[in-house]
């Protein structure tokens, strides 16, 4: 739990409190216990409650949700824990009739915790479906963040962009709100908002509406005092291409190429194999899963760098351990009594340099192919509009090589919202080339991306010509190694929703910004609604804590570039990020695409 320690908003609360509310729900179940999980939720759960404590409570089996049987098993409680959604009843129904069919004079209970909240809906559908009598225990799990470092939470539901864009259903924002109440039930009211798009609006307008009914229902706390000072509530939708261009940093790299779920990823294990180990002649796993957050001390150092800085940064810490490990020549008695107490910090140190040299080689094997350099050379000529207008040769070049159809439209998308939309003639030129070589399905996920606004039609006015000249989004004389802007996590552009951020906190940025707002999608919200008179001065001695919450995803790179931020030397401000999701722009791109 130390790594959820450190900030000023102690995140270590959220996992107690989430923790100790599964603990009463499976007490409430006396004997052994299987879970059934639903998908999205076994690994984010994995983050408040590990399998050993799951254990002690009794739980002997554990299950992913599944429209087939379940297994057989000698438990007294089958609970099923899942999220309010109607398909997943349908499972629910089929797994509870099959496995009744089955058990012989077995006394078993099924039972269901809800996450975060019940649902009528779903209630009826389990009634729909004949199980309602069936499911003894119809439960909440209260968990709407989940922790992940001590200045990151994410609600973890991918579909939320999808969900407000395209189908213009407002349950999630309605969800979001309410994760935003249960943070200030932690860390006190939060007294100073600032938000751009439509979703941050409804979201925030939601939050007052549920504050003041709450208010009419309880006494309000007007002497808590708030651990955060603002709020910028950022929806996705006023910054389109950040998730779409590659991440450069540490992390965000083991993001897009072996994807990071729940703080783990899994890398091909021979790089972490000795000689000797590779010639054996069978491996019981392919992969290696490492956990990544900042109980590693390591990853905490190098993880926000951008990669080009990761190698000799390693060489580094290597030069440094043999030397501790290799000087024990003419110690006193009290030297070699020291030594040998720190022994195994450096043995563990020099473990942890031996497992993020084997990662780094993954990621090198991947970064020094010409597939990725040259995708990231069209990136960037995109980012800094050379020839956006025209079809692109590499594109072109793509689609008749029959890539990946996720990473064609990734690049597609990003050349779109680039040239502020792409000429009639070049889309329907990249149309008819998807179509003759992917199918005719393909326009169906074209159809998606044109209703979100990854894909369109030139207008007249070009929003991002003029967005990255009065915000500087691209930076041709950034440090990879000693960077100086926050351009580097992209090597050459800067997160524009992370640009926003930086104007925000600094005094008199919003002036400067108040010309370029008008061109970014929906409305601006800047109030202060509770505590009027705490003017907040972003360079008071106490650093001024700003919660960043992402309405429809954050990349690795934009939390990367925030944590950059509150390290400079003149800044004082402490930035806490929330989000719905944790994405890039391949998981991105398929939450829109893939029902």
């Amino acid at each position: 739990m130390s790594h959820l320690q450190g900030g000023k908003v102690d995140i270590s609360l959220i996992q107690t409190s989430a923790r100790n509310n599964l603990i009463n729900l499976l007490e409430k179940c006396p004997g052994k216990k299987a879970i059934v999980w639903d998908n999205n939720l076994a690994g984010p759960v994995g983050l408040v409650a590990q399998y050993a404590i799951l254990r002690e409570y009794m739980v002997t089996k554990m299950y992913p949700l599944r429209p087939s049987p379940l297994p057989e098993t000698d438990v007294q409680h089958v609970i099923f824990v899942s999220r309010p959604k109607l398909h997943l009843m349908d499972y629910i129904a089929q797994n509870v009739h099959s496995d009744i069919k089955t058990r012989t004079g077995s006394k078993k209970q099924y039972h269901l915790f809800f996450v975060p909240k019940k649902s009528l809906l779903c209630m009826e559908r389990l009634k729909h479906n004949g199980v309602f009598g069936s499911v003894m225990l119809i439960e909440e799990f209260k968990c709407q963040l989940f922790p992940f470092d001590s200045d990151v939470v994410s609600m973890e539901i991918s579909e939320v962009f999808r969900e407000y864009t395209i189908e213009n259903d407002p349950t999630y924002l309605y969800q979001t709100a309410q994760a935003i109440l249960y943070l200030q039930k932690f860390y006190g009211p939060i007294p100073r908002v600032w938000g751009k798009g439509a979703a941050a609006k409804q979201v925030w307008d939601l939050v007052m509406r549920l504050q003041r009914e709450k208010n009419n229902v309880e006494e309000p706390k007007s002497n808590q005092q708030s651990c955060i000072d603002q709020i910028l509530l950022i929806d996705r939708s006023i910054d389109l291409i950040t998730p779409l261009a590659t991440q450069l940093t540490y992390e965000g790299l083991i993001d897009e190429i072996f994807g990071i779920n729940n703080s783990t990823a899994n890398f091909p294990i021979d790089h972490f194999l000795s000689s000797e180990e590779r010639n054996t002649e069978s491996l019981s796993e392919d992969k290696k899963q490492i956990i990544l957050n900042s109980a590693d001390k390591l990853y905490a150092d190098i993880r926000d760098r951008n990669f080009n800085a990761v190698g000799a940064y390693l060489s580094k810490q290597a030069k440094s351990i043999s030397a501790q490990l290799e000087n024990t020549q003419e110690k006193s008695v009290q030297e070699m009594k020291l030594y040998v107490q720190r022994l195994p910090q450096i043995l563990a140190k020099k473990k942890q340099l031996a497992t993020h040299t084997a990662v780094a080689e993954c990621i090198k094997e991947v970064t020094d192919s010409y597939d990725f350099l040259d995708t990231l050379q069209a990136e960037q000529e995109f980012l800094n509009c050379i020839e956006v207008d025209k079809p692109s040769p590499y594109l072109e070049e793509m689609i008749s090589q029959k890539k990946p159809l996720i990473k064609v439209l990734r690049l597609m998308c990003l050349q779109s919202i680039a040239s502020s939309g792409l000429k009639p003639k070049v889309l329907e030129s990249y149309k008819r080339d998807l179509v003759q070589v992917y199918g005719l399905e393909v326009l169906l996920a074209v159809t998606k991306l044109e209703k979100v606004g990854l894909l369109k039609f030139q207008s007249g006015s070009r929003q991002y010509t003029v967005l990255r000249k009065a915000l500087r989004l691209t930076m041709e004389d950034t440090s990879e190694i000693n960077p100086t802007d926050i351009s580097y996590v992209h090597s050459i552009y800067a997160p524009l929703s992370i640009r926003l951020a930086e104007q925000i906190t600094k005094n008199g940025g919003l002036k400067q910004l108040q010309d370029v707002l008008g061109l970014l999608p929906g409305p601006t919200l800047d109030e202060s609604p509770a505590l009027s008179t705490n003017v907040i001065s972003f360079n008071s001695d106490s650093p001024t804590v700003v919660l960043v919450f992402f309405i429809g995803g954050c990349t690795f790179a934009e939390i990367s570039a925030l944590r950059f931020l509150s390290q400079q030397e003149d800044s004082n401000v402490e930035f806490v990020i929330a989000t719905t999701k944790i994405i890039n722009g391949t998981t991105f791109l398929k939450s829109i695409i893939e029902n």
